[in-house]
């Protein structure tokens, strides 16, 4: 089959067209054929190196997919041949054809196209999870969600309007009208503002309840002035770098707070496949509805995938970079 290879660890330009042996559905995994796939944050760091797949994935890139099932394993009993199907996965979604795990497999509602579909799984299971399992928001709540227009972020503020939380983000200046639109009460140009001092004035010194973060070090001490007492962070990534300078832990203890880090790929088949049941559960008829959408932000022809991995280390997109494939 025809798929995306990474000649040697390094930039975009790495990306090369190839072929590599197309895989076979094992007993509880489909054999889909791949219509689209999407960029994340992990697939240019595995392409320079320093992210590897999980044991046992395929070394291809690419987390998400959209696609029709051409093949089932002995064992499935939920899809057939000629489904439709988008989910996660821990690798193998830059090429023709890839598996799945019957699990992890969602059905593609009518009214989203094949590109839309593969827009959702990574950010939306991982917004989900921080969210809800870990970040236990509820109605009434408030939330900063800190990237607010990136995928994940899109798709947080989406979720927390859901769940009836009130959103506050911080994004650059000609982001933050996305943000609004999406549901968030407060947009936050964090170039050009200090969060800390917005979020407070606004909660008239309150603070939130949960705070979703990616930069981690140099937002740390700020994220703990932020949060109200019993308050919970959830930390994605460390986009800004992981280290604290210099921080007086009595706040946490003052506070009683909860800080957590997470990622999404590391975790057992047996604890995604729940957490897509769980964001299914929630989620899907709000797809179907219009209630939850897909945000994209561009369609690259997925032989033109190395502009596309410039264009997202290049901080341009709001939402999702999708890529055609077939």
């Amino acid at each position: 089959m025809k798929a995306i290879l990474v000649k040697q660890p390094g930039g975009p330009e790495q990306l090369i067209p190839g072929e590599y042996p197309a895989p076979k559905p094992a007993a509880n995994k489909l054999l889909v054929k791949v219509h689209a796939t999407a960029l994340n944050r992990a697939d240019t760091l595995q392409r320079e190196g320093k992210y590897p797949p999980p044991e046992g994935a395929s070394p291809l890139l690419g987390l998400e997919i959209a696609g029709e099932v051409t093949e089932v394993g002995a064992d499935v009993t939920k899809y057939k041949v000629g489904d439709k199907v988008f989910g996660l996965l821990p690798g193998g979604g830059y090429a023709e054809c890839a598996v799945i795990d019957e699990g992890m497999a969602i059905p593609v509602p009518a009214n989203l196209s094949m590109e839309e579909a593969a827009a959702i799984p990574e950010v939306f299971l991982t917004a989900y999870q921080a969210l809800v399992w870990l970040g236990r928001l509820q109605p009434g709540e408030r939330v900063l969600i800190h990237a607010g227009a990136s995928g994940v972020g899109t798709a947080a503020i989406q979720l927390a309007r859901q769940i009836g939380a009130g959103v506050l983000v911080t994004a650059s200046a000609g982001k933050l009208q996305t943000c609004l639109d999406l549901g968030a009460a407060k947009a936050i140009d964090y170039k050009q503002q200090s969060f800390k001092e917005e979020v407070l004035k606004y909660t008239n010194g309150e603070g939130v309840d949960v705070i979703i973060d990616f930069i981690a070090g140099p937002y740390f001490a700020d994220n703990i002035d932020c949060l109200r007492t019993d308050g919970r962070m959830v930390i994605l990534a460390s986009l800004g770098g992981g280290k604290v300078a210099q921080f007086d832990l009595r706040q946490v203890l003052a506070k009683r707070l909860h800080i957590m880090g997470s990622t999404l790929r590391s975790r057992s088949k047996e604890y995604q496949i729940a957490l897509t049941n769980d964001l299914c559960h929630f989620a899907l008829d709000k797809f179907r509805s219009g209630a939850l959408k897909p945000v994209i932000d561009s369609v690259y022809n997925w032989e033109d995938v190395a502009e596309a991995h410039r264009y997202m280390e290049q901080n341009r997109n709001t939402g999702k970079i999708v890529l055609r494939v077939s």
